[in-house]
């Protein structure tokens, strides 16, 4: 069998960790394998042809266009400080018990990976914001650093964020190809709305493992996370807590509600994330001329990166299928002993370690085609594989010595703060993780029922 689809995927690697820029290595490569097979005549120039449709559809995706709506409202509610009035509203309630400002990093967290949904971004804020607090506080270094760095994962797997809006068109695509490839000429289709709706539950499941362990931990070590004499202003606190809680709830409450609901689309939805953000900027008064374009500016910088990278990947995919390579990946999965679960353990081991040098939207845009149409044929169900996939690279950004979550974490911590410290911190929580793959595997069901439920009423 034709090896040269595994040798474009090796150059695609090698090219990477020499440090070259994703969507050119992913395009370029492609390119350079094409002109080769044209001039040995084992790739057709034909297949070049089908491109310009690749890209137009692409572009004129009406899923995609929640990508930069999405990044629009996460940029405003963490430029205007919005996300940080939540953080010490919630903290002067809670900091007076045990363990209270680690509950509410992981709470606000949970938000702040709701309406962003980039690992980067939710770490590096939190840090700043929470990591000087907690250790003014007298928390355990490990213990703080592994909370922050645990809770700014969450963006892979809380609904609404992007990583599930990219995994969901692009499952969607892989399970009708899927389907198609098996004589299915009038296939079913899963959106971005259903692959939210898996979400769900796990992320809900998981933000719970998180909030067990910090009160448990509070319990058995009460020294790693002292209490904080309470003042006399509790009213004031309280008062102080829901102005800076509701309205950035609310919004998030009603983007992912009208998703759920089937009241809206997700672009519809993100368009009501994205206004709500900006008014809500305004009628606190946090949001000037400056503090607009830096958000444009950086909403443009991630949603071009977006484009760019998936207009590449599109590149790579057509001439990886040029070359054979979704059959070769068929007959290796098909001839595979241990079928279908051995197919799937694999795909989830090799995902786990590409965690450690690629980005989501890498792994989302050039691996999930590749091996998504193939194991849905195999019968998985395709949000099933969305959310384990997605927990999947939660769990390896989190995963020393390479987790991305860390080394954002690392640029934001004082020189006091040992790596190993970062390391030994993110131990628990990483367990954590594997128990939910563990019980996503036993029971599917976490991800599927809410779904089937929702199109079934």
């Amino acid at each position: 069998m034709d090896l040269t689809p595994l040798a474009m995927f090796a150059v695609t690697f090698v090219a990477l960790l020499a440090g070259y820029p994703v969507a050119l290595t992913l395009a370029g490569v492609a390119l350079l394998f094409a002109l080769g097979g044209i001039v040995t005549g084992a790739f057709s120039a034909g297949d070049l042809g089908f491109v310009p449709g690749r890209l137009f559809g692409i572009v004129t995706n009406q899923t995609l266009i929640a990508v930069p709506l999405f990044v629009f409202m996460g940029v405003m509610l963490e430029k205007t400080r919005l996300a940080e009035g939540l953080l010490e509203g919630l903290a002067s309630l809670l900091r007076r018990y045990r363990g209270g400002l680690a509950l509410t990093v992981i709470i606000v967290g949970m938000l702040m990976a709701a309406s962003t949904g980039i690992v980067g971004a939710t770490v590096v804020t939190m840090g700043l914001m929470s990591l000087p607090s907690m250790l003014r506080q007298g928390y355990d270094p490990s213990l703080a650093t592994g909370t922050i760095s645990a809770t700014g994962t969450l963006g892979q797997i809380i609904p609404p964020s992007i990583s599930l809006v990219l995994l969901g068109d692009v499952l969607s695509n892989a399970y009708q190809q899927a389907q198609l490839n098996m004589g299915i000429f009038a296939p079913k289709s899963v959106s971005v709305g259903d692959l939210f709706a898996g979400a769900v539950i796990p992320g809900l499941c998981l933000v719970g493992l998180y909030l067990a362990y910090i009160i448990i931990r509070g319990l058995w070590r009460p020294a790693t996370m002292p209490a904080v004499q309470a003042t006399a202003d509790a009213g004031q606190s309280w008062v102080a807590a829901l102005q800076g809680l509701v309205p950035p709830l609310l919004l998030i409450v009603a983007v992912l509600g009208s998703i759920l609901a089937g009241w809206a689309t997700p672009t519809e939805a993100a368009g009501v994330g994205a206004s709500g953000a900006l008014l809500l900027s305004l009628v606190y008064r946090r949001c000037d001329r400056a503090v607009l374009r830096e958000v444009c500016e950086s909403t443009l910088s991630t949603t071009a990166m977006v484009f760019f990278i998936l207009l590449g990947a599109s590149i790579f995919s057509l001439v990886f299928r040029g070359y054979g390579g979704d059959e070769l990946v068929q007959a290796w999965f098909d001839n595979m002993p241990g079928g279908i679960w051995a197919a799937l353990a694999i795909v989830m081991l090799v995902i786990f370690l590409l965690g450690f040098i690629l980005d989501f939207i890498e792994i989302t845009f050039v691996v999930v085609p590749i091996v998504g149409p193939v194991l849905l044929a195999m019968g998985v169900d395709p949000i099933w594989l969305g959310v384990l996939i997605a927990v999947n690279l939660q769990t390896s950004f989190l995963t020393p010595p390479f987790g991305f979550a860390l080394f954002y974490l690392r640029g934001v911590t004082p020189p006091e703060v040992p790596t190993q410290a970062i390391y030994r911190g993110v131990v628990p929580f990483i367990g954590l993780q594997l128990l939910l793959l563990i019980g996503l595997f036993i029971w599917p069901e976490l991800a599927t029922w809410l779904p089937h439920r929702l199109s079934a009423g």
